[in-house]
């Protein structure tokens, strides 16, 4: 028997992967963006290299901890609702506990009969364990958080670590994150029902603003 307790959530739901990136972009561009090529020397570029991989290094380790806790607040109350259903004596109490643990959508469209054989159903189920604890999908996910605003880094830092001209070198960077954040916005345009192009032109300019707020704001 499958897991009643099991994440809803995907190794990595398309949407989480496009924010990642686009996350790990912004952390990269806002020390690519404060590079000045007139007065940059060889120490400068090593600098900005070391604190841009440093910053990505540390915020997809955060990343990946906050992603783990929020996987468990929702095992956790998807097991303190389990249990309230399974101890309820009044089935219109337990109606209730289920139609508000469900999407809106679905359970807009649930008859009470309906909702009555899921009760009966939850309240088949093996005794839950005593608190929710986290799987091998969890920690999969978390790792897959961490390994996409780390790597993020990576396409926009190499034309540093190969090309000798720092001018050039930064307009291929931007090239390329540009590039990056137009394919994140056609993503996110194919996941959510909009027009790919429109959404990747629109993440470029977001992923610009972004970037603008975090150095202005000293980030």
């Amino acid at each position: 028997m499958s897991d009643p307790l099991k994440s809803s959530k995907r190794l990595l739901e398309p949407y989480d992967r496009v924010s990642e990136v686009l996350f790990g972009l912004i952390m990269v561009l806002t020390f690519t963006g404060s590079l000045s090529i007139a007065a940059a020397g060889r120490k400068d570029i090593r600098t900005m290299l070391i604190g841009a991989l440093g910053c990505n290094l540390a915020w997809g380790i955060i990343d990946g901890v906050l992603y783990l806790m929020g996987c468990l607040a929702e095992k956790g109350k998807g097991l303190l609702t389990l249990r309230a259903v399974r101890k309820a004596t009044n089935p219109q109490k337990a109606h209730r506990l289920i139609h508000d643990a469900l999407p809106p959508l679905v359970a807009s469209i649930l008859k009470p009969e309906e909702l009555e054989t899921m009760r009966q159903r939850l309240r088949a189920l093996p005794e839950p364990p005593a608190r929710a604890r986290l799987g091998n999908g969890e920690w999969l996910g978390a790792l897959g958080v961490f390994l996409l605003v780390f790597l993020s880094t990576f396409p926009v830092v190499i034309p540093f670590l190969v090309m000798q001209d720092p001018g050039s070198a930064l307009r291929v960077s931007n090239a390329t994150a540009i590039a990056m954040l137009f394919l994140s916005g056609w993503t996110f345009g194919r996941i959510t029902g909009r027009r790919p192009w429109v959404m990747g032109v629109s993440m470029v300019i977001l992923g610009a603003i972004l970037v603008g707020l975090t150095m202005a704001l000293g980030g």
